[in-house]
């Protein structure tokens, strides 16, 4: 049984999703580290080689903290999606 065109070898069809996917997961285990960041409601996406984050902020450190991490890792532009939802005092 055969799915896709079969001009593309296995490194072509997948070298993208793995490197997304290690990308992501290294970026929300930094997040996730960080005492400081409330990151439980951040996504992290990609498109392409761009690196999305996505959600919600509590506090509005948590967007500069975000974006410096991720930035650090993957070495290009991090888009912020971020929204903020400040707990009512």
């Amino acid at each position: 049984m055969k799915f896709g065109p079969d001009n593309y070898n296995h490194e072509e069809r997948c070298s993208q999703g793995h490197s997304s996917a290690s990308t992501i997961a290294t970026i929300e285990a930094s997040l996730s580290a960080d005492p400081d960041i409330d990151s439980s409601a951040i996504e992290i996406r990609m498109l392409g080689p761009v690196v999305l984050l996505e959600g919600f902020i509590t506090k509005a450190v948590d967007r500069d903290k975000a974006i410096s991490l991720a930035a650090m890792i993957v070495g290009w532009d991090v888009h912020d999606r971020m929204l903020s939802r400040f707990p009512t005092q």
